[in-house]
């Protein structure tokens, strides 16, 4: 058994590398072809410590350390004209227990299902003329919205074709600088050390948000773009221990693919494990000497507040091997007198990372090309 596990992984690895192989060149040298060269860093710079490739570019993240994950530059398609439909509409093709993404912004209720994220991962959006980046990384779990407007002047993203810890990069269609989904800060180019503003997003059941709020505007599954809608090509990634990409720093606290939901607080960082809050409901708690409270209502939105100022604190939600991966300092947070156990190692075959990566790098690359 295990010789003819060996032969079948080796035989899906040549594949793998004979489609990456294809993979059109500037998907690899973007990097430093595509980003437009500055001159010298000012001081200001050098004290926040971002660098100088030796072609020029600016990074905060070496180059080195942000991988392909398949498809190309725009190989997974931004949705930059979405069309929205009644929530009575979508609930013909959504299925109760499905997830979606869910915002509350300038009075206007949006929802993004994740059966159609999962193959475009970011939306152009417009709501009440005001333009709004939504995100999603399906290897992350992570669901975040930004304001899209640097310096004043709106801007759109698209995927890069690029990861880092395991999360999704975006490019801006100004200057092509790359920037993380988790955090939304330009990491490489001409915006580095840019952060986006972060609005608050949920990432709900349908079943709960559509009876809460009936009358929210629904991503329509009319994109323009051929996709299997409803078929998630992850397939069971997000319940398995694996990791299909590197990560700079990891934990074992607690299953790396726990959902946690994550703040930074005056340069802390603290995260809350979703299961918790669901037995809990509230949550009181200290974050460098700040009072807050984390509560989670009977539709799912997880609100959590400065008690000091009143002022909502915008959360992220991710799996915990994401939000470590960029913030090892971080806490989390434990009930009094609860102990962990460590995760039990999981008995995944040999070939599930090598099969899961290279069916999802195959569907997006015969689903390229099918566009309008």
């Amino acid at each position: 058994m295990k010789i003819k596990y060996k032969v079948l992984l080796v035989s899906i690895t040549i594949l793998l590398a004979a489609f990456m192989a294809c993979i059109p060149a500037s998907a690899e040298e973007a990097a430093n072809g595509g980003i437009e060269k500055l001159p010298e860093l000012t001081e200001m710079e050098e004290e926040f410590g971002i660098k100088l490739t030796e072609m020029g570019v600016r990074y905060i993240v070496d180059p080195n350390d942000i991988v392909s994950g398949g498809p190309p530059m725009d190989g997974i398609p931004s949705l930059d004209d979405p069309e929205y439909v009644t929530v009575e509409e979508a609930d013909s093709w959504i299925e109760d227990n499905e997830l979606v993404l869910a915002l509350v912004y300038n009075e206007t209720k949006r929802v993004y299902p994740l059966q159609i994220m999962v193959w475009h991962e970011i939306v152009n959006d417009h709501i009440n003329g005001e333009p709004i980046l939504i995100t999603y990384c399906p290897l992350c779990g992570s669901g975040i919205a930004y304001e899209r407007t640097i310096d004043g002047e709106e801007v759109e993203f698209g995927t890069s074709g690029k990861l880092y810890n395991s999360n999704l990069v975006m490019y801006d269609r100004k200057t092509n600088s790359y920037w993380t989904q988790i955090g939304g800060q330009a990491i490489v180019g001409e915006l580095t050390g840019m952060e986006l503003n972060a609005i608050s997003i949920e990432t709900v059941v349908w079943r709960d948000w559509k009876v809460a709020h009936p009358d929210s505007e629904v991503l329509s599954q009319n994109t323009g773009f051929s996709r299997p809608y409803g078929n998630d090509p992850y397939g069971n990634y997000y319940e398995n221990s694996i990791l299909l990409f590197p990560v700079e720093n990891s934990d074992t606290t607690i299953h790396p693919k726990t959902v946690v939901f994550g703040i930074e607080l005056d340069g802390m960082f603290k995260a809350y494990r979703e299961d918790e809050l669901i037995e809990l409901g509230t949550i009181e708690d200290t974050v460098d000497g700040v009072d807050i409270l984390v509560e989670r209502d009977e539709v799912g939105i997880v609100t959590i507040t400065n008690q000091d100022t009143g002022e909502e604190i915008v959360k992220e939600r991710d799996f915990w091997f994401a939000w470590y991966a960029f913030h090892p300092e971080t806490e989390l947070y434990l009930p009094e007198g609860v102990v962990l156990e460590p995760p039990e190692d999981e008995q995944d075959s040999p070939l599930s990372p090598t099969i899961a990566l290279l069916s999802v790098a195959i569907a997006f690359a015969i689903l390229r090309k099918k566009t309008k």
